[in-house]
């Protein structure tokens, strides 16, 4: 659409001129993708605090009528590779327009954006000092670098997460978590087989193993097998975690009424970081809603870890009775690690030929861990 609308510009002859300000396009934002529209707020405000007009925003908030004033930019600003990147590469081409397709989500990423801006439009004659805004908005707007040397976030450290969702916020959230965070990413993945090679190249040694499908299946039984502390995925990953009880933060599309809140979460930028260092504390220490509702009465609640979430898995599983004083001690663990110590209980009692798990057993195993 875009590339129609702009060969007919070039085509009826009509001069396009540059705005006078500084001014950027942010192209790929729409109304129903993940945080979008609270994520080009941030980027608008940002833009704004750099002396930076927002030309035109498309798709959301633009008709086709406009895309005639897209060349009148002097950039433009593409925040997810999925939506997007193709009209930048055709403005490139046919109009001479650079653009930054860095995903400003993290304080390092963040920085590399405005940097990346600075690049173009300083050359240009635009005067700002963006190292000086680089180091305000890091110290006085994101509470980011600073929740990552408090305790809360060394507690974190060497905790094992695997992330899932598009090449865009998949890649981002890994680099956030281990080198902003310190947490381990046992296995990175994303369902855009087309972007594999791009994905690859960014998470080269961030994580241990990638995982390039579009079959959720598969996700899910990689995810039983790795059991890992938390999942950051889409809400398809947050429902294999229900299954599972391990805990979910939704990253990216396909999303739920849920990640369209009605408060101002953007993901992108220094706001951002802050929705971001949230989203990791709260998913590994306070896990999903489903050790509340246990703890209340409720529905939806889970009794046991599965090995796998796809059929076939399930079968290899030995079972060893649980004795009542036990399953009253499992009973009082909080549902959403009772599965794990569950299933590693069961693993010591197997190892140790022990034929009754009872209270003692449970004790022993945890020991044996170093619990």
């Amino acid at each position: 659409i875009v590339s129609f609308y702009l060969d007919k510009l070039k085509a009826s002859g009509k001069k396009v001129e540059k705005t006078a300000r500084p001014s950027a396009n942010i192209i790929g934002t729409f109304t129903l993708g993940f945080h979008n529209s609270h994520d080009c707020r941030e980027l608008k405000r940002m833009l704004r605090d750099m002396g930076i007009d927002t030309n035109l925003v498309v798709p959301e908030g633009a008709c086709v009528t406009e895309l005639e004033n897209l060349p009148k930019a002097w950039f433009n600003i593409v925040p997810y590779r999925e939506v997007g990147l193709m009209s930048a590469n055709t403005m490139l081409k046919d109009w001479d327009m650079p653009y930054v397709d860095i995903c400003p989500m993290g304080v390092t990423e963040t920085a590399r954006w405005v940097r990346s801006i600075a690049s173009i439009v300083e050359p240009l004659g635009h005067v700002f000092d963006f190292e000086r805004y680089i180091d305000e908005q890091t110290r006085f707007v994101s509470q980011s670098a600073w929740f990552s040397r408090s305790i809360d976030c060394q507690n974190l450290t060497g905790k094992r997460a695997v992330v899932f969702g598009d090449a865009t916020h998949a890649a981002a959230m890994t680099k956030v978590l281990v080198k902003e965070m310190g947490i381990k990413v046992a296995w990175a993945g994303t369902y855009c087989k087309h972007d594999a090679n791009w994905f690859r190249e960014h998470v080269s040694g961030l994580c241990d193993e990638v995982l390039i499908t579009d079959d959720h299946t598969q996700v899910g039984d990689m995810i039983a097998k790795t059991e890992p502390a938390a999942i950051f995925g889409t809400q398809m990953e947050r429902h294999v975690g229900k299954r599972l009880d391990v805990p979910c933060g939704v990253i990216s599309a396909p999303v739920h009424i849920q990640n369209f809140p009605l408060t101002y979460r953007p993901f992108l930028g220094y706001e951002g970081t802050n929705q971001l260092a949230d989203l990791v504390y709260n998913s590994f220490t306070l896990g999903m809603e489903d050790h509340l509702i246990e703890i209340f009465g409720g529905h939806d609640t889970k009794e046991i870890l599965q090995t796998g979430v796809s059929s076939g898995l399930e079968t290899d599983e030995v079972s060893i009775p649980w004795n009542p004083e036990a399953l009253a001690e499992l009973g009082r663990i909080p549902g959403f690690v009772r599965g794990k110590i569950k299933k590693k209980t069961e693993a010591y009692a197997l190892a140790n030929g022990i034929k009754e798990i009872s209270q003692e057993v449970i004790y022993a195993a945890k020991e044996a861990v170093g619990a």
